[in-house]
């Protein structure tokens, strides 16, 4: 009986699963090595703070957009829905806020848009720009980019992530909506498909994918190291949020140390958990590229 070609190319294929165990062990290793070694946590505050910043402001414009176009309670529920991936501690933070939008007069809330425009596209530009320095500072880049490039490519990388975040948003909602008004359940089986959770992960492993593959070295890092690396910021930011939504909400009191601020502290502290999970998935797109490149590479070279 002759074997389909994949399976007669994988049995041809000298493969030791422990040989496998150890470099992905010290993969693994040296990632968290490049991460924690180093003074990534300067890049982590930055981004976070800016996050932080243009959260609020990117909320105000959408509710200014949804004023114009539809109905902006709507597009609180949208919101509120794609919520539900923070902390409840976090998540009480965005939905009071956009509570306080949906009901605002429309022609404050138009007003409040210009002015958000301006602090939000600001702070979101820094962010990303700290975000873009301190995945080069983790590649440890050896030819950066001049300043007129690097602002360029973090405005770039900016447009492009709202432009694929409304896409998925689009998409998603829409997707819902035609299910639960038409009743359309053609994989009522699969009822992952419906979650946010599977569009997040999915849209932020692709996301972050690209961003490793494009935006963290002048040359692109191979497709395999960044999609392995966008897979593990993504999983690891699920595993932040179901993390810290069990530590804050069945061990610790946070409200007891920090008061009436510890909603706050509680989004500042998921903002910080994700951001190292999307260092920690440059690093390992990192380490992944060196491993492959060394693999491929003859000894007598490297000596």
């Amino acid at each position: 009986m002759r074997l389909p070609e994949p399976i007669r190319r994988l049995r041809a294929r000298d493969f030791d699963p422990l040989m496998a165990v150890r470099l992905s062990l010290t993969v693994l290793g040296k990632s968290l090595t490049r991460l924690w070694g180093r003074d990534v946590m300067l890049y982590n505050g930055g981004v976070s703070f800016f996050v932080m910043l243009a959260i609020f402001p990117a909320l105000a414009i959408a509710i200014g957009l949804y004023s114009v176009l539809a109905d902006p309670a709507v597009m609180a529920r949208q919101a509120e829905t794609m919520a539900r991936i923070m902390p409840d501690a976090a998540r009480l933070i965005f939905e009071s806020e956009l509570v306080r939008l949906a009901s605002a007069p429309t022609a404050a809330i138009s007003t409040q848009s210009g002015l958000a425009l301006l602090i939000g596209g600001y702070a979101a530009h820094r962010g990303f720009k700290a975000l873009l320095a301190g995945l080069s500072f983790i590649h440890d880049e050896d030819d950066p980019r001049g300043f007129v490039g690097f602002n360029l490519l973090a405005l770039a990388v900016l447009i492009a992530a709202m432009a694929a975040l409304g896409v998925l948003s689009t998409v998603f909602f829409t997707f819902r909506i035609l299910g639960e008004t038409l009743d359309l359940r053609p994989l009522r089986g699969a009822p992952w498909l419906y979650s946010e959770w599977t569009w997040a992960s999915v849209g932020m492993t692709l996301g972050m994918a690209l961003i490793y593959r494009w935006a963290m070295s002048r040359e692109p890092v191979e497709w395999r190291a960044s999609l392995v690396g966008g897979a593990a910021a993504a999983g690891l930011c699920i595993f932040a949020s179901w993390g810290l939504g069990v530590y804050v909400e069945q061990i610790v009191q946070l409200g007891a140390t920090y008061g009436s601020v510890a909603t706050v502290v509680v989004f500042l502290i998921w903002l910080s958990w994700n951001v190292n999970a999307v260092f920690f998935g440059g690093a390992l797109a990192t380490e992944i590229e060196i491993a492959a490149h060394s693999r491929r590479t003859p000894v007598s070279t490297r000596a």
